[in-house]
């Protein structure tokens, strides 16, 4: 579909990027990526995703978006906080982190409540930087991607290596309603070093739980499972937040072999928890 649509802009005399206005909001797109094409076309990326929050977000409230990417959830979190809020958009890539800011240049409206910060969160400030993650999904050809979620690496030499404990500490939050996690496997290094936000702010998170990502460290998936039960969470589908299973090897075993399910894990000490739990 982007071929035919970058094709037809071509035979048109129209670029495959630029800028585009989509759902109220403007955007600077590569209609050759994955993300952005799906902005371009859907009008959002992840749209079932975003309708489920946006029912829940309110205004005044904090929000961590980690691995903000280009900014696809970040700008819908600006609008869904409103100017009495506060984003925390995390992205650790030199190439997603410019996108970042250039969306959010062109959303002036939305820039006040929200803070970019090209971090990478670890275990530990002590944590080793890798060279590359993933975060660019290109859709024409010539790249080397991953063989399964089919990214392609891209620089973190920017990024600085942080602890999320420590981030909310330099950001003076006192406060954290929601977490988004996208981090393709490192999740459980990420929540590592979040000890204290989720004993004592109880934010409730939304999740893509992907096994196959652990394929070369299956351990760790189930090391990420426990970790957030022992903190009091528990796990729920979404978009219906059905009740999942509460273990590590009940919950793998209910998500079918290769595929990801998206998640909604509460705080059983949250209000959001009676929330979930009704």
């Amino acid at each position: 579909m982007s071929r035919v649509v970058v094709t037809a802009r071509k035979i048109c005399q129209r670029p495959s990027s630029g800028h585009f206005f989509r759902n109220g909001l403007r955007w600077s797109l590569d209609l050759r990526e994955g993300i952005d094409f799906s902005i371009y076309l859907l009008g959002a990326f992840e749209p079932s995703l975003i309708k489920f929050y946006e029912k829940r977000i309110k205004p005044g409230q904090t929000v961590l978006d980690i691995g903000a990417n280009i900014g696809a959830h970040t700008m819908h979190f600006a609008r869904a906080v409103g100017p009495n809020g506060r984003v925390v958009a995390v992205e650790a890539t030199d190439y997603a982190y410019r996108k970042l800011c250039a969306n959010l240049e062109l959303n002036p409206t939305l820039r006040s409540q929200v803070s970019a910060q090209q971090v990478l969160l670890a275990a530990s400030a002590l944590s080793a930087k890798p060279a590359a993650l993933h975060s660019s999904w290109p859709l024409d050809e010539g790249h080397e991607l991953h063989p399964l979620h089919r990214g392609e690496l891209k620089s973190v030499g920017g990024a600085r290596v942080l602890a999320l404990d420590q981030l909310v500490l330099e950001e003076k939050l006192t406060r954290i309603d929601w977490i988004k996690i996208d981090v393709d496997g490192n999740e459980l290094s990420v929540l590592q070093g979040a000890s204290t936000v989720l004993d004592t702010m109880h934010p409730c998170l939304f999740m893509e739980l992907a096994p196959s990502c652990y394929e070369d460290s299956p351990e760790n998936f189930d090391e990420l499972i426990e970790l957030l039960l022992r903190h009091g969470y528990a796990f729920y589908s979404i978009p219906r937040l059905r009740p999942l299973p509460a273990t590590a090897v009940e919950l793998k075993r209910s998500i079918p072999e290769g595929a990801s399910i998206n998640v909604m894990v509460v705080s059983k000490r949250s209000e959001g928890f009676r929330a979930g739990a009704a």
